[in-house]
């Protein structure tokens, strides 16, 4: 049988793992797709890097809209990234009546609605597992290998940057400019690293994970999103002296009332596994009714890794090439006219326990003061440490863990503590997760 013939746009970082992991591991693949898959035509700007990583057999150009074009050319791998010119060649290979492949999280946390409609009207597929947690099979867990269950909560690290970072944090005490300008020069980190450290990555990846774990249509501009970038080494150690990590999650979890749909820094228990992940990598929490909680840990990013999810989405797309579409796996778990308008929950309306941090003047009833204002909305204490102020300081620093509250009531707490004469500077604000037992 004729071989499946690839056009691959870009072979960057993920280009050039994927094009390898394919070359390498040729003959499984053969065996486990049942039929040949080659990449015949590659797109890059840079002509010269391409061909010398793809050799004299394989076609090169540098227009990438000739490649979703050619009708020799049964799958389109998208590697090029970003809004503007990846969505219009997907777009257009989906007219041209391409498969297409794709790691761009942002591109369809934004637009995947729009792209899996057009895609379903003209019978092709789009397949993302590189789009979430890199070389973690997580679209694949949610989309059929936990299919006859209804998905409760889904608690992520999701981005490899951020969590190196915070582990630096941690394990050297330094402060997080510090470590961000290590992270940058190891090449964790971009020049421009916004994207990571303010939940902007996450967020993309968590709304692609909430929609199809609760089979909604994908919601990014409702994402609550909050980076990492204003967290202090002080607040690290004093989490850690109260048992706790701090990582920032993507947390999506179905309730009465809407769907979550936040990242944000996080106290978790220390015990809990998904504390434990360090580094650059990456772990997906999944809570579901009948199997329970499943952990799914990897390297979230990186050549291969990636490359690896890459070619899993080849292999799929191969196996149901010639398949009716309406027999196909639905892009988002769910069939398409299935979809729900379940809401996304505004913060304000999220509940979950916190820890508060205070720098107080050192003197008889300021703690009265501020526990009282906490009961007048409605918050309980879980536990609380009063820090000795420093040799000749009039300040000290407490810390409280809350119960389960409001976020609303939280808010306003926090407005009227910063307003009392004793209290000094901002109130630090940090949400605490307890993920069950897991």
């Amino acid at each position: 049988m004729k071989p499946i013939q690839v056009g691959l746009l870009g072979i960057g970082t993920v280009g050039g793992g994927t094009y390898n992991v394919l070359r390498r591991n040729q003959s499984e693949i053969l065996r486990r797709a049942g039929r040949g898959i080659e990449i015949t035509t590659v797109a890059d700007r840079d002509l010269e890097r391409a061909r010398r990583i793809v050799g004299p057999d394989v076609k090169v150009t540098d227009d990438a809209f000739a490649v979703v074009r050619d009708p020799a050319i049964d799958i389109v791998v998208e590697l090029i990234g970003g809004y503007t010119v990846a969505k219009d060649l997907i777009l257009e290979a989906i007219a041209n009546g391409k498969h297409v492949v794709t790691a761009n999280k942002a591109l369809l946390a934004k637009f995947g609605n729009e792209i899996f409609a057009k895609a379903q009207a003209k019978g092709v597929m789009v397949a993302f597992e590189a789009a979430v947690a890199g070389g973690i099979p997580i679209i694949k867990a949610l989309r059929e290998g936990l299919t006859a269950n209804r998905i409760e909560w889904i608690a992520g690290i999701i981005n490899g940057t951020s969590n190196f970072i915070l582990s630096e944090m941690r394990d050297k005490g330094l402060p997080f400019d510090v470590v961000l300008k290590e992270a940058q020069r190891l090449g964790y980190a971009e020049a421009d690293p916004t994207f990571d450290i303010e939940g902007v990555d996450a967020a993309h990846k968590l709304t692609i994970m909430a929609a199809i774990g609760f089979g909604v249509p994908m919601q990014f501009e409702r994402a609550y999103t909050e980076g990492i970038s204003r967290l202090t080494r002080e607040d690290i150690r004093y989490a850690e002296e109260l048992g706790y990590r701090i990582k920032l999650l993507g947390i999506t979890r179905r309730t009465a009332k809407g769907i979550e749909l936040r990242v944000h820094p996080t106290l978790i228990p220390a015990r809990r596994l998904i504390a434990n992940v360090e580094g650059v990598m990456n772990a997906v929490l999944v809570k579901a009714d009948a199997v329970g909680p499943t952990l799914y840990y990897g390297a979230g990013a990186g050549a291969e890794p990636t490359g690896s999810a890459v070619v899993a989405d080849l292999v799929d797309v191969t196996r149901m090439h010639t398949a009716d579409p309406e027999h196909r796996v639905p892009h988002l778990a769910f069939q398409p006219d299935q979809l729900s308008d379940t809401p996304i929950l505004p913060m304000d309306d999220v509940e979950t326990a916190y820890y508060l941090r205070l720098r107080v003047q050192d003197r008889p009833g300021v703690l009265a003061d501020i526990t009282r204002i906490l009961a007048d909305h409605a918050i309980s204490i879980d536990a609380m440490v009063q820090k000795e102020p420093a040799e000749g300081q009039e300040q000290v620093d407490i810390v409280m863990l809350t119960h389960l509250t409001v976020e609303r009531q939280v808010n306003a707490a926090i407005a009227n503590i910063e307003a009392l004469e004793s209290v000094t500077g901002k109130v630090t604000r940090i949400r605490l997760e307890e993920l069950g037992k897991y």
